[in-house]
């Protein structure tokens, strides 16, 4: 299992994840692994690190005070930072390991200001999103930043994409400020004001509004110590796994589905979900006949997240 969780590591690095978070997240806990991620050799390095935020999943237990801070959705889709010199974009990058990252500024040049009112050096990070009714969203706008070649920038053209800003390296005094400058100022969506009805979102982010205060915190090695993502824990719900179907996509690519004893999920029964590739089923170790317990990533898409110990 650590060397199929090291390759979806690797894949999540290089902006073309195969798991969601919290399916990540799951496997992770459940097999104790511990990596921090994959190393990349041959990117470019962020001007300034893109930081993880740290998970919180009970309020109660919050590491901040919620009255100090500003709450925001966290959006779900694909990290990016820009950097503008002396107000022209000069490059974009995927977050990658947070410290370096790969050159996506032909692409996103297509979605963002190429010239803000600004002199200087400013980094502006945001997420790149699609919205919630085109399948696999989070990865669709991950894998959108792969896109190669003349005839992959027509494609990503022609996606339903958006960024949405949420912070700078202009380190306003106030964090609504910020966001307004880089709205009303730059001609950016911000993650304060965008509406994010109609795109997916896995929790809320609650960040210190006092610019001065959030820099006296500072950093751990992974997160800002004044800003936290406030999730919810899913609670899976054990079935059947009865057989396994391949099925063709539209791309071509074959893929296994999981066919299930009829089971409620949330507000949907549930009789499939996806398997991913034969390494997950692999890595779960599943077997025909077998009990798996299942979540629906994002409330939408059905997955199986690990073989239940009673099987």
């Amino acid at each position: 299992m650590k060397e199929y969780l090291d390759r979806v590591a690797k894949l999540y690095y290089e902006g073309e994840p195969v798991l969601t978070d919290d399916e990540f997240d799951a496997l992770a806990d459940k097999y104790d692994y511990k990596d921090v991620g994959h190393t990349i050799t041959d990117g470019v390095p962020h001007m300034y690190s893109m930081y993880s935020l740290q998970k919180c999943f009970d309020i109660d237990s919050a590491p901040l005070s919620v009255l100090e801070c500003v709450s925001t959705p966290k959006l779900d889709g694909a990290a990016v930072s820009l950097l503008y010199v002396n107000g022209e974009l000069e490059l974009a990058l995927t977050r990658g390991d947070g410290i370096i990252g790969r050159d996506i500024t032909d692409k996103m040049q297509q979605l963002v200001p190429n010239i803000i009112k600004y002199k200087g050096v400013v980094q502006i990070t945001g997420e790149v999103v699609a919205p919630s009714s085109v399948l696999n969203s989070r990865n669709f706008a991950s894998g959108s930043l792969g896109l190669k070649g003349l005839s992959g920038l027509e494609e990503f053209k022609a996606r339903p994409l958006a960024f949405v800003a949420y912070d700078s390296s202009n380190l306003y005094d106030n964090y609504i400020e910020e966001m307004n400058w880089l709205q009303h100022g730059c001609g950016f969506n911000v993650v304060t004001l965008f509406d994010c009805t109609n795109y997916p979102t896995d929790g809320v982010v609650y960040r210190l509004w006092d610019g001065n205060k959030f820099r006296d915190l500072g950093h751990t090695s992974k997160h800002p110590r004044g800003a936290f993502a406030l999730k919810e824990q899913k609670e899976g719900v054990v079935t059947k796994l009865l057989d396994v179907v391949w099925q063709v996509g539209k791309s071509g690519v074959v893929s296994p589905v999981a066919i299930l004893e009829p089971v409620m999920v949330g507000d949907a029964v549930v009789g499939k979900a996806t398997l991913h590739n034969i390494e997950y089923i692999r890595g779960l170790n599943l077997e025909i006949g077998c009990m798996v317990e299942i979540i629906r990533s994002g409330e939408i898409i059905p997955r199986i997240v690990k073989r239940a110990e009673d099987c």
